[in-house]
């Protein structure tokens, strides 16, 4: 079994363009206005629509504590929070938003994690 999450986009060329170039994530499948993008085992489809959705929270997570100020350093400017550590949910994060304002969260587990195959590849 898999999944894809579906969000609409107005802006489908440039949320296409920061998730692939700033995110990291790679395309996995284009159809007519449509780009579903992969990072690890997440699935995420952008559909080109006249209104964006902007509910929800995407969370990237990495497998080092490292990734996630690398990744801050990379996404500062559309960072709205710095890397601290969450004691109640034992991660490390922290928050941005997208170019169409959807709020957006990169984090490392501080504990271990079950096993999901393929998961970092």
């Amino acid at each position: 079994m898999a999944g894809i999450v579906f969000l609409r986009t107005a802006q489908f060329e440039r949320v296409r363009e920061f998730y692939t170039q700033r995110v990291g994530m790679v395309i996995w499948l284009e159809q007519p206005q449509i780009a579903i993008l992969r990072h690890g085992n997440l699935l995420v489809g952008f559909h080109h629509q006249p209104a964006p959705d902007r509910d929800g929270l995407l969370t990237f997570f990495y497998e080092h504590r490292e990734d996630v100020d690398a990744m801050y350093a990379k996404l500062r400017d559309i960072a709205t929070s710095e890397p601290r550590e969450n004691a109640r949910y034992r991660i490390y994060h922290f928050y941005g938003t997208d170019p169409e304002g959807r709020r957006l969260e990169f984090q490392h587990f501080l504990h271990p994690l079950p096993p999901v195959g393929g998961l970092w590849s």
